[in-house]
């Protein structure tokens, strides 16, 4: 399944990219997502950064049949390659399950803002429900983008 998701912000994409860069900024976002546990770490690499987010996110919101496949919490590993400040690699992980996300994560000028551009190919392999799963993690992931985005509308406004 294609994913692609916007996030616009009133802020220069080098305010945007210092902000993603800040582990206390990762850390604020996975509190908003309500995790049960994260541990984040962000190293620069020349002109760009590497940036690992290890969580152990909630189930209890997903349906039934879901959580027989995710269990009562499940592990997301985010990994991100930023190239420089506007071009990144993602992969998310779930150790032990079957599936799949990888895309880019691209930081484009848009007038005096900058929009977050999420575009992601989602692959569950588990037959008869795969597709509903991936409609269910490409809910969750643009959950975690919205809570990001709000998290960081705040942190931008120096709040």
């Amino acid at each position: 399944m294609k994913f692609r998701h916007e996030l616009n912000y009133d802020a220069t994409p080098d305010a945007v990219f210092a902000m993603l860069a800040d582990p206390a900024f990762r850390e604020s976002v996975c509190a908003a997502m309500d995790v049960i546990s994260a541990d984040v770490s962000v190293q620069s690499k020349g002109g760009g950064m590497s940036v690992v987010v290890d969580q152990i996110q909630r189930t209890d919101d997903l349906p039934s049949f879901a959580r027989t496949f995710a269990g009562e919490s499940t592990q997301a590993i985010q990994r991100e390659e930023w190239s420089g400040p506007t071009e990144a690699t993602l992969v998310i992980e779930a150790p032990g399950k079957p599936t799949k996300i990888a895309g880019t994560i691209r930081l484009e000028s848009s007038g005096a803002g900058t929009t977050e551009v999420v575009e992601l190919e989602i692959k569950v392999k588990v037959p008869l429900i795969g597709g509903k799963l991936e409609k269910l993690m490409a809910d969750k992931v643009e959950s975690g983008m919205d809570a990001e985005h709000g998290v960081g509308v705040t942190y931008l406004a120096g709040k």
